[in-house]
């Protein structure tokens, strides 16, 4: 028979390592890593990525056939397209309210209605890929942690953005996963799908990182699935096991960022 005293001895100890042991769990807890919020990732990936320099910058480069001009000051941006180095021959110009101009040898000339929109899209499109994930803050982008998940080795956070119809473009209706490491806030990988001309899904991988005064420019391998609309979150897998297609390459050549300074 366990006497009294035994018994409360028992308990007392036992109710002891219970309090210890609950006491451990609160301090592992404590000092368990807290995952940053999506707002606060992204933040630092647009720091990392040269973001504050490119706020108040003129950005030029090459990209295939053309010659593109970026200049961003207080809010406002102008971006531009020319067929020359000078842009003298031909200049498409996009302003900060959406409106597409085209300059011949320095004087304006007229463009379709149904040519304007496409001109815009395409002219945007190369100067907000180039300096991604620059402009992940607009207020028409919604961003979404999915998880923290590897690819070849390295953890990344995994962050869904789409883009509210207001603000969000004639291409809202896109969806964009974004990869950014979970050590330095690199993006180095982006997914998405359009609806445009049939629509479709890519893959990009970064490759050829640059930094050019203080903005780090990549290169990407453009691969596609082989369905049309796969889930975004299956294409890491898909190219870790090399079953995606690579479609091209996009450089973006001769860099040079220019630091816009007030008076």
């Amino acid at each position: 028979m366990i006497s009294k005293n035994s018994a409360q001895k028992f308990f007392t100890t036992h109710n002891l390592v219970s309090i210890i042991a609950f006491i451990g769990i609160l301090i592992l807890a404590s000092c368990s890593p807290k995952t940053p919020s999506v707002q606060e990732i992204v933040d630092s990936a647009i720091a990392q990525s040269g973001g504050p320099t490119i706020d108040n910058a003129s950005i030029h480069f090459k990209f295939r056939d053309h010659y593109y001009r970026a200049t961003r000051e207080n809010g406002q941006r102008t971006f531009e397209r020319c067929m020359d180095k000078e842009c003298i021959l031909q200049r498409d110009v996009l302003d900060s309210k959406g409106d597409f101009t085209r300059f011949r040898e320095s004087a304006p000339i007229q463009v379709p209605d149904s040519m304007k929109q496409r001109y815009a899209n395409s002219v945007n499109s190369v100067h907000y890929f180039s300096v991604l994930p620059y402009g992940l803050n607009d207020p028409a982008v919604t961003k979404e942690l999915i998880d923290i998940h590897d690819v070849k080795g390295q953890s990344y956070y995994r962050i869904k953005v789409t883009f509210a119809q207001e603000g969000g473009g004639e291409d809202f209706q896109d969806q964009y996963m974004y990869w950014i490491a979970t050590d330095d806030y690199t993006v180095d990988y982006i997914a998405y799908n359009y609806q445009v001309d049939e629509g479709g899904t890519r893959f990009r991988e970064a490759f050829n990182e640059r930094i050019v005064n203080g903005v780090r420019f990549v290169d990407y391998r453009n691969y596609k699935p082989k369905t049309q609309f796969p889930p975004l979150t299956d294409l890491d897998a898909q190219f870790e096991n090399n079953e995606l297609k690579l479609l091209s390459t996009i450089e973006t050549e001769n860099p040079e960022v220019i630091p816009i300074v007030s008076n």
